[in-house]
């Protein structure tokens, strides 16, 4: 009887536990992750406010800018592409769109009873190693220079400003964020400056990743990779002069980590300009992302 009573007691504390939880995903990388497909290019399915998916959109800034990472939890919406801002107190959306679109309602399709939330940061032109930075910045966690902010402090930043709220949803009710994988694209500007540039992208990726997955608190979290490609739009040809090493480097580092996969489709994906993909290719990689993250994921889809 005794057993039963504290069954009947317990049980809906569970239920309840469930309903506030959220399977959380941090996107990242430069402009193909930040995105700048167009608006008005949304099937009616997409350009809508989404129901039980939310994002927190960091502002992107330069390396030894303050403000990096600012943002407000919102749901999901189109507008989280290139050109969004926080201005400290609202949310501006842009006439462009990301990945994050198709990427939430295939896994949304694939996982019906689940919450989502995304934490996205990304910063256009930025390279992993700083002497490839310009003037977009470097994720180099170690590269100081005036003031020792760099893309890495800015989604540190992001995270914190995330993870610090604990009402995601505005119900007064508060809500548990579970950390489920890292989606990545960026490696372009890592191929546009040398060789000897491009040969330590393995090297960089591998440390960034490890990182980022060090403060989620979880060193086997999913990561995807997108690989890079180039449009052949320049008058030359080729826009990335190294990109073949880079893409070595992104398959080298998924081959040798059991819990990451790679997109490959990108090589057959058509471009807005040298640089970016057009509205349908993002779209395309929203669902290849969730694809190849579901195919690392070990959470029930019935829960």
């Amino acid at each position: 009887m005794r057993y039963t009573l504290l069954l009947l007691l317990t049980l809906p504390l569970q239920l309840w536990t469930q309903s506030q939880s959220l399977r959380l995903f941090y996107l990242g990388g430069q402009s193909n992750m930040d995105g700048y497909g167009k608006v008005e290019q949304l099937p009616d399915s997409l350009n809508k406010v989404f129901d039980d998916v939310y994002i927190f959109h960091g502002n992107s800034t330069a390396d030894e800018e303050e403000n990096g990472g600012i943002g407000k939890w919102e749901q999901l919406r189109p507008g989280h592409g290139g050109g969004f801002y926080f201005d400290g107190k609202e949310n501006y959306p842009s006439g462009n769109f990301g990945i994050e679109m198709s990427f939430a309602a295939h896994l949304k399709a694939l996982y019906p009873n689940e919450r989502i939330a995304i934490i996205k940061y990304a910063r256009g032109g930025s390279s992993i190693d700083s002497l490839a930075k310009g003037e977009y910045g470097c994720w180099e966690p170690d590269y100081v220079g005036t003031n020792g902010i760099n893309q890495y402090d800015h989604f540190l930043s992001t995270l914190n400003y995330a993870m610090s709220v604990h009402d995601i949803d505005g119900d007064g009710q508060s809500d548990e964020l579970l950390p489920s994988g890292i989606l990545w694209m960026q490696g372009e500007s890592d191929s546009a400056f040398s060789i000897a540039i491009a040969n330590r992208y393995e090297q960089h990726l591998k440390r960034l990743m490890d990182l980022i997955r060090a403060s989620f608190r979880n060193p086997d979290l999913p990561v995807v990779i997108g690989k890079i490609s180039d449009s052949g739009q320049l008058p030359h040809g080729k826009v990335w002069r190294y990109a073949e090493l880079v893409q070595h480097a992104q398959e080298q580092f998924v081959e040798k980590d059991k819990n990451a996969a790679i997109v490959r489709d990108t090589n057959f994906y058509s471009y807005s300009d040298p640089y970016h993909y057009d509205g349908p290719s993002y779209l395309l990689l929203g669902i290849a992302f969730a694809e190849a993250l579901d195919g690392l994921l070990d959470f029930d889809a019935s829960r």
